[in-house]
Parts: structure tokens; C-alpha cells; sequence
């Protein structure tokens, strides 16, 4: 990579371009998710579809922390379980270490499947509230047959303790735990066959802000140590800045800009990033220097995935729209001033820097109202 994290993530190796080198460990291309709207009588004919996930392209490299972000809606967690093959894909080719396992047999995906592993988002209903601590963790080495040397109730309690838990937590309900620690019991069950790729999908949105800070520090710790690569998925900038090496942003079922880091929080260049990053809560502190981040206020709704709108998808709350937007996609390009490896899909980028306008973006008319001064 480009840039050292300096949450202490050590990154793979990088090439010039600012992407780490070497084949990917996953790459999709094109993937897409549709899910079908049915209707009439009896409710067995098609009548539309919800394009969740339309057409995108990514790649994770070995030990790699990759963030995908966006507002809720935006097909982040879709995206997850299609990368885990848990859904099938609509469209376009999922490869995995070379393979491709897009439409791959169950019998095809067994030895594929101990190597991408997922955390979910939400702790309470993940866990088997019937099962103890030690059967959860157990349970997916008993699907593929793995008997570690000591056993399995070693290898188990050796995973609570490096997840933070108590060994002796083996035989406990995940009743008897708090938000975090069943999180903690989430990854242990995702180390379990030791994996080479983890898909987490918003693994501390679900948790106390006291607390997610721990489970982070935990994720980082596991990738740093391990070596295993990450597609961490979540709607709060802040936490995948402190965790993800690249970054990519996603608007209604598209990837509209990716790069490392410093180029998507510090020179962004699609609107729609800077939206989001303008966004950002920041806390004021007193003798501090006056924030001089831009300020942009979006108009409307997020269109429905039914019917997303032509052309470019942010076209109908981007301030820079014009008929060009409309009429044509604008593809996922590095385009001039943008750093190697930084891919932004707009046909008219914004400046890089996210630093105070001379104007701010207020697309919202009620809003304006509100805020101009009566004259």
C-alpha cells in the first residue's frame, strides 16, 4: 500500500500502484444480486426485481484489510454474502485463490468453504441459544473433520483466550454473555478453521460505542498476527479509516470510488464520497481551530433499487449533474490527479481535497429556507 496504517494494521506487499501485489486472493468482476418481486395470483409470476448488488468489481489480496462502505440500503451486506457465496449471484464471476467458484457445487465448495469464513452482524441471533460455547465453536470443525492435535475442546478453549475470553467460559450459553463477548465468541468461530479471508459485515454496529473500539482492536490484532485477510464491511467512516488499508464506496448496488486510504478520506473525488465524508461528526474542542471540513446537505431519498434511476445512480441528488449523467454509466476509471490505484466513476469528479467551500452544497430547498437569513 501507499500509506502505513497507522492503527498498527501491517499492510501486504505493495506495488507502485498503490494496490498490493501479486494475484488476489479473491477478485470479483461484474457480480451481481437481484432478487425477484413476485405477484398476482397465486403469487408465482414475476413483476419486477430489487437490483441489490449491479455490476461491481473488486479484488482483496492476501492479509489484506479491505473496507466497503455506504448508507444503509447501498448492497454492502449483500455484497458480503455473495463473496462468501451464501447467496448466488445474479451475474458476473466470483474467483477465489484462481478458481472460479461463481456457480460452484456444494462438493466443489467444501474445501473453499473452511477458507472464507464470516462474522455477522448481529451478536443475539447468530449464536445457537441451545448450544454451549464449546459446541458453537466446534461445530464447524465437525463439518469438515478436523481433529486438531489435543483435541478440539483444546483448540477451542486456545480460541476463547485469543479473543479475550475466559477458557473456562467452554461450557457456558451465549445467555450468559454481553453484546461484546458474543462477538468475541463470533470470531472465535470464524477462526476456528483458520481461514485465509473473513467477510465482516457491520461486526460492532450492533454493539455499545464503549465497547466496539474493543472489538476493532481485536479484529486488528487477528489480521496482524494471523495474517488473514479482511473485507470489512460497515457504514461508520471513522472505524473503517482506523481499520481498512484500501477503502471502497458504494451507492444504491455500485462501487463509485475505491483507492487506499489517504486517497478516499483526504482526496476524495467522487461527490458522493464527499457527501459522505462531510457527514462525519466531529467533536468541538475548546482552543481548537474551527473545523474547515466542507459542508454538503443532499437532497431526497436514496432512489428505490427497483427502479434505479439511468446513467450514473447519484445523478439525482449530485449537485453537478448534467444530461451527460443521465444518459450515460460513467465507468470505474483512475482519472486524471488521482493517485495509482484510485478509481472514481464520475463524469464530473470534484476536486480532491475536503477542505471549507467558498459555498456550501445545501441541495435541500426546506433546509435552505431555514438556514438563509431573513432579509
Amino acid at each position: 500500500m501507499s500509506t502505513t496504517p497507522s492503527s498498527g494494521t501491517a499492510p501486504g506487499p505493495a506495488a507502485a500502484g498503490g494496490e498490493p501485489a501479486g494475484e488476489p486472493l479473491l477478485k470479483a468482476e461484474n457480480l451481481a444480486k437481484h432478487f425477484p418481486i413476485m405477484g398476482g395470483f397465486p403469487f408465482k409470476r414475476k413483476v419486477g426485481e430489487v437490483q441489490a448488488v449491479s455490476g461491481i468489481d473488486l479484488a482483496v489480496h492476501r492479509g489484506e484489510s479491505f473496507g466497503l462502505v455506504g448508507e444503509s440500503g447501498c448492497g454492502k451486506s449483500t455484497t458480503g454474502r455473495l463473496l462468501t457465496r451464501l447467496l448466488e449471484p445474479t451475474g458476473g464471476t466470483i474467483s477465489y485463490r484462481g478458481q472460479d467458484i461463481t456457480h460452484a457445487s456444494r462438493r466443489r465448495m467444501a474445501p473453499v468453504r473452511s477458507e472464507i469464513q464470516m462474522i455477522f452482524q448481529d451478536p443475539y441471533s447468530s449464536l445457537n441459544p441451545r448450544q454451549t460455547v464449546g459446541s458453537i465453536i466446534s461445530g464447524p470443525m465437525e463439518v469438515n473433520g478436523i481433529d486438531p492435535p489435543g483435541g478440539r475442546e483444546q483448540r477451542i478453549r486456545e480460541l476463547l483466550e485469543t479473543v479475550g475470553l475466559n477458557p473456562e467460559h467452554y461450557n457456558r450459553f451465549p445467555h450468559e454473555f454481553s453484546g461484546g463477548q458474543r462477538q468475541r465468541i463470533g470470531v472465535a468461530r470464524a477462526l476456528a478453521l483458520q481461514p485465509k479471508l473473513i467477510v465482516a459485515d457491520e461486526p460492532v454496529s450492533a454493539l455499545d460505542v464503549s465497547i466496539q473500539a474493543q472489538v476493532v482492536n481485536l479484529l486488528q490484532k487477528v489480521q496482524r498476527e494471523l495474517g488473514i485477510a479482511f473485507v470489512f464491511i460497515a457504514h461508520d467512516l471513522a472505524i473503517v479509516r482506523h481499520f481498512s488499508q484500501r477503502v471502497a464506496v458504494m451507492y444504491l448496488g455500485k462501487i463509485v470510488e475505491v483507492g487506499d486510504r489517504e486517497s478516499i478520506y483526504v482526496r476524495p473525488r467522487h461527490p458522493y464520497t464527499h457527501a459522505l465524508l462531510s457527514a462525519v461528526p466531529e467533536v468541538a474542542v475548546e482552543g481548537a481551530a474551527p473545523d474547515d471540513r466542507e459542508r454538503i446537505r443532499l437532497a431526497g431519498d436514496v432512489p428505490s433499487p427497483i427502479d434505479p434511476p439511468s446513467g450514473c445512480r447519484f445523478r439525482t441528488r449530485c449537485w453537478k449533474a448534467q444530461e451527460k449523467c443521465a444518459a450515460e454509466e460513467p465507468p470505474l476509471v483512475q482519472i486524471p490527479g488521482n493517485a495509482a490505484g484510485h478509481l472514481t466513476a464520475c463524469h464530473f469528479p470534484e476536486e480532491g481535497s475536503t477542505t471549507t467551500r467558498e459555498e456550501d452544497v445545501v441541495l435541500d430547498s426546506a433546509l435552505r429556507s431555514m438556514e438563509t437569513p431573513a432579509g
